[in-house]
């Protein structure tokens, strides 16, 4: 069995509800753990797992757009803190002696890994921007290759890829392989139904997207990441509760986000037709709004208006039509390769050393 150091982005929910998925699984293969991550990647996992908390980079946002003078200002502020917490980990790295390190998108882990030669494995959905040929539209092509040079950044040498994505290409190399989005057990055993409401999920701040939905006098929105307890017209807010948010996600007749991926990928699991909402200036999220419109899934918005959203409502039926045709999840495939990367003193991994 492997000594294992596991790096996890603390941004969003996604990375850390699919680490504990992974980590759960190579817990119970008798393999030993230590996790890092920061933020909510931290609040997510320590009460499960043996967790470093560090510190990482956090992107600051405004009405769903990224405002680069709050990102930079914020993360310069916490220099200090970061750079005892990066020598923190090193020293981890020291006690610990593992054997390879797996990153779910969080660079320390990774970077620490190369200067210890260390076999490295990434398992995440930006790594499809990074070895997966993929339909990109031209105005966004720029930002395409700015994004592939912030995820060689970020994550320099891995041996392999374990890539999760709702959409498919043909793949640049063969230190890589692609898998359906990992979906977390309480939302994989959901069964949906079609109610009336519309689940709706926001960063708070993002009102102009609220100010819109107020004018759907006839629509009932449930919103999430407000964090409040309130009716207001048609808006009911609905406090943070990961249950209640599940309970609502496969119960509604559609889904109005931001264009996270976790997000969307437990709504195609859920046949929910989807209004992508992509945050300006995050590219990844861009690109999921894209596929989920290619592929007839749902609509990518890039502003809140009327039309789009009243267009959106009228393609309902097509979009459950062609959502019936979406193969769900299954975690499984993952897991295996996984398994198969580690067994025999990691044999196969160390066939890809970089």
């Amino acid at each position: 069995m492997a000594k294992i150091i596991y790096g996890v982005s603390g941004e969003g929910s996604g990375h850390s509800s699919r680490a504990k998925l992974i980590a759960s699984h190579l817990e119970r293969q008798g393999h030993e753990l230590k996790l890092v991550s920061y933020d909510r990647g931290y609040r997510n996992l320590h009460q499960q797992f043996d967790v470093l908390e560090i510190l990482g980079l956090t992107i600051a946002s405004v009405d769903n757009k990224v405002s680069k003078l709050k990102t930079l200002t914020e993360n310069l502020a916490n220099l200090p803190e970061g750079t005892r917490a990066f020598n923190k980990l090193r020293e981890l790295f020291k006690s610990f002696q593992p054997d390879c390190v797996i990153t779910d998108f969080e660079p320390c882990t990774a970077y620490l890994a190369s200067h210890y030669d260390l076999p490295l494995i990434s398992l995440d959905n930006q790594h499809r921007m990074r070895y997966m040929e993929y339909d990109c539209p031209a105005s966004l092509r720029k930002d395409a290759l700015l994004t592939e040079t912030i995820i060689r950044a970020m994550v320099p040498k891995p041996w392999y890829s374990l890539i999760t994505s709702f959409h498919t290409g043909p793949l640049k190399n063969e230190h890589c392989q692609v898998f359906p989005p990992l979906i977390r057990p309480a939302a994989y055993g959901l069964t949906p139904s079609e109610g009336e409401h519309i689940l709706v999920y926001a960063t708070s701040g993002f009102d102009s997207l609220l100010d819109t939905l107020a004018k759907f006098s006839r629509e009932r929105f449930y919103v999430y990441g407000y964090n409040k307890d309130e009716v207001v017209g048609n808006l009911h807010f609905r406090p943070f509760s990961e249950d209640g948010f599940l309970q609502d996600l496969a119960s509604c007749k559609a889904v109005m986000a931001t264009a996270g991926f976790t997000l969307i990928s437990e709504a195609l699991h859920l046949k929910k037709p989807y209004l992508a909402f992509p945050m300006q200036g995050q590219f990844e999220q861009h690109l999921n709004s894209h596929m989920l419109d290619k592929q007839g899934l749902g609509k990518e918005c890039l502003e809140p208006n009327i039309d789009s959203i009243a267009a959106f409502l009228y393609q309902l039926p097509d979009y459950q039509q062609t959502l019936e045709k979406y193969e769900g999840c299954d975690n499984q495939g993952m897991r295996d390769k996984l398994d198969q990367l580690l067994a025999d003193d990691m044999a196969l991994l160390k066939s890809f050393a970089r």
